[in-house]
């Protein structure tokens, strides 16, 4: 597997050769960019926080990160095994110059990731993250001398995180103690393992039925938090032992719901339930990218209040947030984001706030579930090959759709009266993305098996 390059990081499968899979020598050179990268934006600040997953290879990818970054002169805040959200806070908490993040999200465990870190606790923006694969590419990068070299300090910030969380206005602790919830989490064996367990007893949740929470690394499942991988929690709360399933992904910013009678609640409701909540209290703005759900959209205007898109990538839904000021926003693969908290996505946020939110409802899951809008996404993908122009492609579906509502911001969206179809180019993948999303799902499925079949058509497949 190619090591992959992003403006938000690197990522690969752990070993291989230089420039072919996530190996010592790359993870030393593009955190020495990362580095230089954060010293001509903040010369005055010389602390950069680092934060890990439970993956086996975490270890081996932190001893490296630290040592390159005491070698530029940098004094680490090292929090260890610690969720996204965790260490993003940890960033705003130490007023570092920024953080690194050694996570491969929800990829299999042989994968792992750097992802990096601003002086806000937020990834960096398409500029910056420019400018530090400039700087790896060229080796542009000074080491520091003896006298000059860093230090590392170690912290616990899961505490810290809590507490934020307790002390966000619409989370209701005493409403969640007195609901006496019982509820199943299935942590993949990952950091979510501590961190969930911790956040619910301090909420008040005094009866936890715990799957997967030893933070070994070992992923008993594909540790994507999607239906097909959830069937050991789904099967727990159909014997009606527990009132919510929470599953997380391996760093703890995903969160997927399952309802008391085992059927899933759909990751991209997970947002659509926690904005509801928060719009009933506090009225405002709402924003998630292209390819989420138009629930939110309805569940925003039903309150009287608006709805914003953004491009896909959780940076450009954190600047679309804080430029029309949205009280709550996210990702509909079940990312939170609630700038009172911080800005980025925080499953133990979702936690919170949900649980919250079913509390004063004071109904089942699955009937929560049922009042809001009925929506279905098929997620399809389409295999490039060398010689196909996809630009020329997007162009010509444009024209061919020219009577519809199009968004060609972030690739083509096609707003159907019914539905819609997104077609982007991955860039991490040498594929075409096709979601559309619609009342049914066999209506979803038909939105997309057209577009597809016109892609075909006009490369000549």
């Amino acid at each position: 597997m190619s090591l992959v390059k992003s403006i938000s990081g690197i990522r690969g499968t752990i070993g291989g050769r230089v420039g072919d899979g996530l190996n010592p020598v790359d993870i030393v050179r593009f955190t020495a960019a990362y580095a230089t990268q954060r010293r001509r934006m903040l010369p005055e600040n010389n602390v950069i926080v680092v934060g890990r997953d439970a993956r086996i290879s975490g270890e081996m990818v932190d001893l490296l990160v630290t040592g390159t970054l005491i070698g530029m002169g940098y004094d680490v805040v090292n929090i260890g095994m610690a969720s996204t959200p965790t260490t993003e806070l940890a960033v705003i908490g130490e007023k570092a110059a920024g953080g690194i993040i050694l996570t491969a999200s929800h990829n299999p465990k042989q994968w792992n990731a750097l992802k990096l870190l601003n002086q806000r606790g937020m990834f960096l923006t398409d500029a910056e993250g420019k400018e530090v694969l400039a700087i790896a590419e060229r080796e542009d990068f000074t080491f520091a001398g003896v006298d000059e070299l860093g230090h590392v300090s170690e912290k616990d910030y899961l505490p810290y995180h809590i507490d934020n969380v307790l002390g966000l206005k619409l989370v209701d602790k005493a409403a969640i103690e007195a609901a006496n919830f019982t509820v199943a989490i299935d942590c993949v064996n990952s950091i979510g393992g501590v961190a969930i367990p911790a956040i619910l007893r301090a909420l008040g949740v005094k009866n936890i039925i715990e799957l997967n929470c030893t933070p070994n690394g070992h992923f008993p499942h594909n540790p994507e938090p999607l239906p097909e991988n959830l069937t050991e929690i789904a099967g727990v709360l159909k014997e009606g032992k527990a009132d919510v399933g929470f599953v997380v992904d391996p760093d703890v910013d995903r969160l997927a719901l399952v309802c008391e009678n085992g059927e899933m609640f759909v990751e991209e409701y997970t947002l659509v339930a926690v904005a509801d909540y928060v719009l009933s209290h506090t009225p405002g703005c709402t924003v998630s990218n292209l390819s989420s759900s138009r629930a939110l959209k309805d569940v925003t205007e039903a309150h009287g209040c608006t709805y914003s898109s953004s491009k896909v990538g959780e940076v450009n839904v954190t600047t679309e947030m804080e430029r029309v000021g949205a009280v709550i926003g996210g990702e509909g693969n079940g990312g939170v984001i609630y700038p009172e908290s911080h800005y980025g996505r925080d499953a133990l946020v979702g936690i919170a706030l949900f649980l919250s939110h079913l509390a004063h409802k004071k109904c089942k899951v699955s009937e929560l579930r049922a009042t809001y809008p009925p929506y279905f996404i098929s997620k399809n993908k389409i295999e490039l090959t060398p010689e196909l122009d996809v630009d020329a492609i997007l162009t010509a579906i444009k024209g061919i759709y020219k009577m519809y509502d199009i968004d060609d911001r972030d690739g083509v969206k096609i707003n159907f009266p019914q539905g819609w179809v997104l077609l982007r180019k991955s860039n991490t993948e040498p594929i075409i993305r096709v979601y559309s999303e619609a009342p049914t799902m066999e209506q979803a499925e038909k939105f997309a098996q057209a577009i597809i079949a016109e892609i075909k058509r006009l490369s000549g497949k």
